[in-house]
């Protein structure tokens, strides 16, 4: 045989060999899967999954230098797989993270390649391998105050993951600690669309829709929390607060009635009922309300300030009256109005309105040094 022809049959044997050892390296590669489920399934311990990993990995590495095999989907699909759940199972932080890095760019190659969907199982197992990885790596960065890593990670794997409520809610969460009010809304109404029970959501959903000016979805918000948490008293009270802020008053009225039926002892709802009276002008009811809620709580600031304005109100109205008694009893209002606001002015000496109040009272008795005393308080404040 000529020299040139034995050359050129070395050559295509040469070839041909390479071809069939890189093929053998695939094969070893997918043995590696095939046992690393087998151990997976078994429960065996992480130090011989790791073993039978780097064994597989090893032959890709061999796969990935051969023109041929390096273009194939399956080399990439093996690759993102072996090194997915390495990182999920290898102890030493740096050893996952570059494990995690190469699951990432391989993934990328395998779907890249993978054009008929021939590996798409190993790549959807690789994905969910990564998107636990992810969530991993989204928690540690949420407790290092990291949120604008813990979003981008946890948004993604909610993305991928919608029915989870959880995800959907620190997503959220994450989205609120970088102000980023828009997706905080659209990952707390996807958990609270999926079936979320936690009351602080609904009323956090809510505070964001009236940020937003939008009072009616708000209220609808906080009826659907109540209707997954029903009498919950601060879900109650935040409802309670948003019919009144939106003029609600018949609403809120029932809905204040209702719950104290259950909550005899609820000084805010006590307190909400005496401002929803002297609202509507009935400052005898507010009274009544008003002195309940101090029966729960007899420092109750709130209550007490309330308390002397609807006994002014009260005492204006007795001027408007045709009753021989009119001046002993408007005296009687006014002094319980500032009965009232002199313990409110106890509890919170630096409230101006309180000592405003004040000095209104002092000037209708003439207490002219009480007055003058009052006023340079004010200018102190």
């Amino acid at each position: 045989m000529h020299n040139g022809s034995k050359l050129i049959l070395a050559l295509l044997f040469f070839v041909s060999f390479n071809a069939v050892a890189q093929k053998s390296q695939i094969l070893i590669a997918r043995n590696a899967v095939g046992k690393l489920q087998a151990s997976i399934a078994n429960k065996e311990d992480e130090k011989k999954q790791l073993s039978i990993i780097t064994e597989g990995l090893k032959a890709i590495e061999s796969a990935e230098k051969d023109n041929k095999t390096k273009n194939w989907a399956e080399t990439w699909s093996i690759k993102s797989y072996l090194t997915s759940f390495a990182s999920l199972i290898d102890t030493d932080k740096a050893n996952s993270d570059k494990f995690y890095e190469a699951a990432n760019a391989a993934i990328k190659q395998a779907r890249g390649l993978d054009k008929y969907e021939d590996n798409s199982g190993l790549i959807k197992a690789s994905n969910h391998n990564i998107l636990i990885k992810k969530q991993e790596k989204a928690n540690s960065a949420f407790f290092n105050n990291d949120f604008t890593e813990a979003y981008t990670d946890l948004k993604e794997v909610s993305d991928s993951f919608p029915a989870d409520t959880t995800l959907a809610l620190n997503t959220a969460i994450c989205a609120l600690n970088i102000q980023n009010y828009d997706e905080a809304i659209n990952y707390f109404k996807r958990a609270k669309d999926n079936g979320i029970q936690n009351a602080a959501m609904f009323q956090k959903l809510a505070q964001l829709y009236v940020a937003k000016y939008d009072n009616e979805t708000a209220i609808k918000t906080l009826e659907d929390g109540l209707v997954k948490n029903p009498f919950q008293r601060n879900l109650t009270n935040d409802y309670i607060n948003l019919l009144l802020d939106t003029e609600n008053y018949t609403r809120a009225a029932a809905l204040i009635e209702g719950n104290l039926k259950v909550e005899k002892g609820n000084k805010l709802l006590y307190f909400l009922y005496g401002y929803l009276q002297q609202v509507n002008g009935n400052n005898a009811t507010a009274i009544l309300a008003y002195d309940k809620a101090l029966d729960s709580d007899q420092n109750y600031f709130d209550a007490l300030y309330q308390l002397s304005l609807a006994y002014i109100n009260s005492a204006n109205e007795t001027l408007s009256k045709n009753e021989a008694d009119k001046a002993s009893k408007y005296n009687n209002l006014i002094n319980r109005a500032q009965f009232a606001l002199q313990r409110a002015n106890e509890i919170n000496p630096n409230d101006k309105k309180t000592v405003q109040l004040l000095v209104d009272i002092y000037t209708r008795k003439n207490a002219t040094d009480k007055v003058q005393e009052l006023n340079r308080k004010l200018q102190e404040l």
